[in-house]
């Protein structure tokens, strides 16, 4: 406890009030949605899973930015009912808040953003399956850069 003045010790905030999980339906992503659902269910956090919708830049052919665009909602119905399914058969053994946000864009700046906006504790995220990510970094590795929260990454 610090006695410098101006600084009081702060009660009932130990642990996370909020922890934000991005997933994209690959499996690290749905590990790290099962460790954030038990970090939460432990500290009695409320678990904001964001799931985003990848945006096609650039394209000429509208048709093709459409088919991306239903796509990536069809992905976020599924792992919104996959999701829920599954929460309904556990809530009677773990009672866990959670809230499910969809987001479009570029996933590094739509997750930043999400756990900005829900005033996250802590982002829980898969480790990366890309290869490209070892070169230009991934997302795990930007968010650790970005250093606004304790940033989680589930193998």
């Amino acid at each position: 406890m610090s006695t410098e003045p101006g600084r009081r010790f702060e009660r009932g905030t130990d642990g996370p009030l909020r922890i934000v999980a991005g997933l994209d339906g690959s499996d690290s992503s749905m590990r790290a949605v099962a460790y954030a659902a038990g970090l939460a269910r432990r500290q009695n956090a409320e678990l904001a899973l964001v799931y985003v919708q990848p945006v096609a830049l650039g394209m000429a052919v509208p048709t093709f930015a459409e088919l991306t665009a239903q796509s990536g909602e069809a992905i976020a119905t599924e792992l919104r009912d996959e999701i829920t399914t599954t929460a309904e058969s556990l809530k009677d053994v773990y009672r866990i808040r959670w809230q499910f946000h969809v987001r479009r864009g570029d996933p590094f700046r739509e997750l930043a953003a999400a756990a900005e906006e829900l005033t996250a504790d802590s982002v829980v995220v898969g480790a990366s399956e890309a290869l490209r990510h070892r070169v230009a970094g991934s997302i795990a590795a930007r968010l650790i850069r970005l250093g606004q929260w304790p940033v989680t990454v589930v193998p």
